[in-house]
């Protein structure tokens, strides 16, 4: 038995189609790890598919660093990846350079479990401020990660987990496929997440994408989940519209919950507690929290002040691969700054209203979170999408700029309907109407795209 993948169990996992019992599953990947054993690091080519599954538990079996690789990912990312990791085999027949190790045939070798400190993973970021950096995942802190999930979520062998995630992201492989094999329920991953497939899943725990559940909620088949346990939404804050569509359609407040590549899922809404439109719920077992102004010094947790959230838990990572500069500047003192701004009211109750580099606006001497003038606009009936960013202003410092999609409704509409709900000095001053935002395979919206 290897301690991460959890206890060995009757369990079927079904990826886009293809259907492994846990035991052939297990059989396949340790005659991966028999081929790989004593390699410094691995990358696959994470496709939606059984063989990408089988590499990574392989790799983890073997006790090898596995890197997976986004498959729609340009040659020069892919390069970097490869180069920056280190990676010696390639699990699969992709030609990327490298020797390829292929992942069919079984094995039966026993393999010794490495500590938890050892590396299981490591997970390129999407590099906003420059190329990708490593990011690497301890086998201990996948672990603490999905066992905090599985208190907080009631996560057991009983459920049976649906999504139809990138496999190369925490919430595709480690939530979504680690998570399963960790707690012992079936898995149906759809290949891709769409309404039709999920409602056809008959699924009791959902993972989604925004996205995911903007298309569910506006289906002809949401109403066919209203048989789930829980549906849960990450990777990019929930608009309150979809979400109360999504309660109106499938009967179910959704989950939000709230984690970066670096800290795996650190805080979310409970299974027994209550679910609030742009909340992202309470740290979960094992996690601490502090909001701090750009000085260092404590922001107020009254709801209303923003601050950085900060971290401190047992699923942050060990650091950036082969970047000191970078560690030391993100964990201070066991400490893990987010670059993420948020509120926190007095029962620890967290909002993330948006990135610190783009979503925190200052506007004349007040501090703005582009999320709650997000929702303003989303609490339109016209708006159907909405982002808000900061752009220059000669005596404001920055003003507040939104981008709607929106049909029938003027600029002034929008900033008069603003300013019922929020304070004047949150109201935009520019409303661009598009025809699409830019958005990343997670569904965020890309807004260094729309600044430019």
């Amino acid at each position: 038995m290897n301690r991460l993948l959890g206890d060995e169990r009757d369990q079927k996992l079904t990826i886009a189609g293809e259907v492994l019992g846990r035991q052939e599953l297990m059989a396949r990947a340790a005659g991966v790890a028999g081929r790989i054993s004593g390699a410094g690091c691995v990358a696959v080519n994470a496709t939606a598919s059984a063989d990408t599954v089988v590499a990574v538990v392989g790799a983890l079996l073997a006790g090898v660093p596995v890197v997976p690789l986004p498959p729609d990912s340009g040659i020069g990312e892919r390069r970097h990846i490869l180069g920056d990791s280190g990676a010696e085999l390639l699990l699969g027949t992709d030609d990327l350079g490298l020797p390829a190790v292929p992942v069919t045939g079984t094995g039966d070798g026993s393999f010794t479990e490495p500590p938890a400190g050892a590396t299981g993973l490591i997970l390129y970021t999407s590099g906003t401020t420059g190329p990708p950096k490593g990011v690497l995942i301890s086998r201990g802190a996948i672990a603490a990660g999905l066992d905090a999930l599985a208190e907080a979520w009631a996560w057991t062998p009983e459920d049976r987990v649906v999504h139809g995630l990138p496999l190369f992201h925490v919430h595709g492989l480690v939530l979504g496929v680690l998570g399963a094999l960790r707690a012992g329920s079936e898995l149906v991953h759809t290949g891709r997440p769409t309404p039709e497939a999920y409602a056809a899943a008959r699924g009791s725990l959902y993972f989604g994408v925004p996205t995911v559940w903007s298309r569910l909620a506006s289906s002809a088949v949401a109403g066919e989940l209203r048989g789930a346990r829980l549906l849960v939404s990450g990777s990019a804050p929930l608009p309150a519209p979809v979400f109360a569509e999504l309660e109106a359609r499938t009967g179910h407040r959704p989950v939000e919950r709230y984690g970066m590549t670096e800290t795996l899922i650190t805080i979310s809404a409970r299974h027994d507690g209550e679910r609030l439109p742009a909340c992202v719920g309470l740290p979960l077992r094992g996690v601490e929290t502090r909001l701090v102004h750009e000085d260092g010094s404590p922001a107020p947790r009254d709801g209303e002040t923003p601050g950085e959230l900060v971290v401190r838990a047992p699923m942050i990572f060990n650091g950036y691969l082969n970047r000191p500069e970078a560690t030391a500047e993100a964990l201070r003192d066991g400490w893990f700054h987010t670059g993420d701004i948020a509120t926190v009211d007095a029962g620890g109750r967290h909002r993330i209203v948006g990135r610190a580099s783009t979503d925190l606006i200052k506007s004349g001497g007040y501090k703005i979170g582009a999320g709650e003038v997000e929702n303003a606009l989303l609490a339109h009936p016209a708006v159907r999408e909405a982002a808000v960013l900061g752009t220059p202003h000669p005596d404001l410092g920055e003003q507040v700029t939104a981008f709607v999609i929106a049909d029938g409704v003027s600029a002034a509409d929008l900033i008069s309907h603003v300013g019922t709900t929020l304070s004047a000095h949150k109201r935009p001053r520019t409303v661009h109407f598009v025809d699409a935002l830019p958005r990343n395979a997670l569904g965020k919206v890309q807004k260094k795209l729309l600044r430019s």
